[in-house]
């Protein structure tokens, strides 16, 4: 019998009238039954976070800092819980849900010195005649309550990207997670319960996506920040009002792989980025363009390294390739991969679904205009093709919707300036793939990839807004 779950109002926890069953992808079996917020719930929840605005905008910076210190700790206390939350409700091998929770200590361990330094400056303003006497100070002040809606694959570190920094700030946050994985969430909640965190600081409600249209349009919502689907993303802009949104959206990230490249640390690490979390990552190397000189060797040895990946049961120690979020999903992917090979692909290694499963898929030879190509797979597929030239990788790389980060592999100073002076990304990773990241560096993407940044401190700059004091320290004589 699966365990009921609540959700969480500031900090007391509530039953609602209606449940859903949150699944087990790997197993199909049922872990949860959660409540649902209905429009009341949510109702209480703004008003609560309003409320709590007036208590959040003025503690002091130690306090705020504290309290993000004692949420990382929180979390230190509960790793292991916390992983297995994960790998059970969203199908993440064990050794990526470890990862995930060490990174979502230090994000909040980040977001605790941040706090600190959430500083302005002084400014001369006696720049002319008229101005004499006068100079100026900016800081940064709490914008208000604020939405966050988070996606199901990096349950606990992408909510922290949007709690910490909000804490950090001094701002209430209202958080809707993913219907599919809310479970981490709502254990994040408990540990901000446990903390000295004030009354309304944080609201966690899985809520369907009707009912959590005041989320995006409730002008008491100072900021929304959302990370999911580009189609979701832009309509949330569309209806959000005067308030500042952050969006963080899809990606079709790529690597180029010039001849002077270590090629055997170039397609372990393109492997990985490929196909960790069976590719369901924003910034998961779906294209490769590799030099024409070296590209018969480097697919060998893509397909060598795909091939050594371990599938199976998330919680095995052992594995580190899993399913897919769902069976809808898994069969996108099926379909998407059989599209490609009828417009004239082939495909080197995997292809073929078993269940919420698709194995490490490479395919060469894929058409422009095929969805392998030119949208966001979200799933364990790659895309090899050669290139004779490293312009016309960097015209290729371009030819896409998206831009949330690429990678380039090469020694030469000439084009790792040239691909970060002319790659359409928000990030460029050199010698690495665009599946890296930091907590503490500014994350974020162009064109459909969306707008804004994250990264604890560029959020805090995001979720405050800058304050000028003018005064004048000079009487006319």
């Amino acid at each position: 019998m699966p365990r009921k779950q609540d959700f969480l109002i500031g900090k007391q926890w509530r039953s609602g009238d209606r449940y859903f069953t949150v699944t087990n992808p790997a197993s199909g079996e049922p872990v949860a039954e959660v409540a649902l917020a209905g429009p009341g719930d949510i109702e209480e929840a703004i008003v609560l976070a309003e409320r709590g605005f007036t208590t959040t905008r003025k503690l002091p910076a130690y306090m705020r800092s504290r309290i993000c210190a004692q949420i990382a700790r929180g979390i230190e206390a509960r790793a292991e819980e916390f992983a297995r939350t994960i790998a059970l409700e969203s199908g993440k091998p064990m050794i990526f849900a470890r990862a995930e929770v060490a990174r979502s200590v230090s994000t909040f361990n980040i977001a605790a010195e941040e706090a600190l330094r959430l500083q302005g400056e002084v400014l001369t303003l006696d720049i002319t005649s008229a101005a004499r006497g006068k100079a100026g100070i900016t800081c940064r002040f709490p914008i208000g309550p604020v939405a966050g809606i988070s996606p199901f694959n990096f349950p606990l570190n992408l909510v922290a990207h949007k709690v910490a920094p909000a804490m950090a700030a001094g701002n209430p946050i209202v958080l809707k997670p993913s219907s599919t994985t809310p479970l981490t969430a709502l254990l994040l909640g408990e540990v901000v319960a446990a903390t000295e965190a004030p009354e309304g600081g944080l609201s966690v409600l899985p809520t369907s996506r009707e009912d959590a249209a005041p989320l995006t349009e409730d002008p008491r919502f100072k900021m929304i920040t959302f990370t999911g689907s580009a189609e979701i993303g832009w309509d949330i802009k569309r209806r959000a009002g005067k308030k500042k949104v952050v969006l963080e959206l899809g990606g079709n990230a790529g690597v180029i792989v010039e001849p002077d490249a270590d090629l055997a640390f170039a397609a372990k690490r393109t492997v990985f980025g490929a196909f960790a979390y069976s590719g369901q990552v924003c910034i998961s190397v779906q294209r490769a363009f590799v030099h024409e000189s070296v590209f018969s060797r480097f697919v060998d040895m893509l397909k060598h390294e795909a091939e050594t990946l371990v599938i199976g049961d998330p919680l095995d120690d052992a594995v580190n390739f899993g399913p897919m979020i769902d069976g809808k999903n898994a069969q996108r992917i099926e379909s998407w991969i059989a599209n490609a090979r009828t417009g004239g692909a082939r495909v080197v290694t995997g292809g073929k679904r078993n269940g919420n499963i698709v194995p490490p898929t490479i395919l060469t030879g894929v058409a422009p205009g095929a969805e392998l190509a030119c949208n966001e797979a979200f799933g364990p597929v790659l895309a090899v093709e050669p290139y004779a030239d490293f312009d016309e990788a960097v015209r290729r790389m371009n030819d896409s919707d998206f831009g949330l980060q690429a990678g380039v592999f090469t020694q030469r100073m000439d084009l790792s300036l040239r691909a970060f002076n002319e790659l359409e990304v928000g990030g460029v990773v050199l010698n690495d793939v665009p599946t890296f990241r930091v907590d503490n560096m500014p994350y974020g993407g162009v064109k459909d990839s969306g707008f804004g940044r994250e990264g604890i401190r560029y959020s805090l700059e995001e979720m405050t807004e800058i304050k000028l004091l003018v005064f004048n320290h000079e009487r006319e004589r």
